[in-house]
């Protein structure tokens, strides 16, 4: 039997969508503090009574939040239209070659939106 762990992160981080028309309110620079679920799927290991150490994760995700955090997010290799779609796509990408259980990034750019990647 598997268990899901979730661990949350926040990032504030300024953007802009350059394909969108200028009239958009999202073609011009603005920031969002965005919320990073991660979550991992996996079995339980008897001995240690867990699927996966929290430390563990936030030791992968450090490096990759200090990319993000306080930056713009166009100017991160990967990212030059980060769209909450792409970064959720960028993030699991990269977490997913440290940590092979990961199941889905979660992006939320306000707290009335939500995206997920990938979605099975």
């Amino acid at each position: 039997m598997n268990f899901e762990l979730k661990q949350h992160f926040q990032i504030e981080s300024a953007r802009f969508l350059p394909n969108l028309a200028k009239s958009h309110p999202c073609a011009h620079m603005h920031g969002h503090s965005f919320k990073i679920i991660l979550s991992i799927v996996g079995p339980l290991d008897p001995k240690i009574g867990w699927v996966m150490d929290y430390h563990e994760i936030s030791k992968v995700m450090a490096p990759l939040l200090a990319l993000l955090d306080h930056k713009v997010l166009n100017e991160v290799p990967g990212l030059e239209n980060p769209t909450s779609e792409l970064l959720a796509k960028w993030l699991y990408e990269k977490v997913k070659e440290k940590i092979p259980q990961l199941k889905s990034v979660n992006i939320s750019e306000t707290p009335a939106t939500e995206c997920v990647y990938p979605v099975s």
